[in-house]
């Protein structure tokens, strides 16, 4: 019997795939996102679930015994929205942050952008290297 990969799994798709899920002015977002993504990585991009680019990986296990996979820092770019995956809770430990973010939504984990229009690089550069140091130091 074969076995299947988890749902949240790398895969040797390539990256401009998922990066061109992101349509019209969204598209050079994606590839601005890219980079910044990369910088302050550190690492090389990898295609996760077949739509989020990841950088990095760390494994995690739950108290239950069950565990994964994940990428440190991660995005997934669609024709809508930009969706920026970061620490589980930020939007009640960096109010500040968000604030001066620009224009965007976000929910227990993610940040939703509609586009980087309005949107202050410096501010989200910071969130991504809180969300980076915070999955290093917990091992997710």
């Amino acid at each position: 019997m074969a076995t299947t990969q988890p749902a949240m799994s790398p895969s040797d798709l390539p990256v401009d795939v998922a990066l061109d899920r992101a349509t019209g002015p969204r598209r050079a977002e994606a590839d601005e996102l890219l980079a910044l993504f990369g910088e302050v990585s550190g690492e090389p991009p990898v295609v996760w679930a077949g739509r989020i680019v990841g950088f990095g990986e760390v494994e995690y296990r739950y108290e239950s015994g069950r565990g994964g996979r994940s990428p440190l820092l991660a995005f997934a770019p669609t024709p809508r929205q930009h969706t920026i995956y970061l620490s589980e809770g930020f939007p009640e430990r960096w109010p500040e942050l968000l604030a001066s973010l620009g224009p965007h939504r976000s929910s227990k984990v993610c940040l939703y952008l509609p586009r980087l229009t309005g949107v202050d690089r410096g501010v989200l550069r910071t969130l991504l290297e809180r969300a980076l140091a915070e999955a290093r130091a917990q091992g997710r």
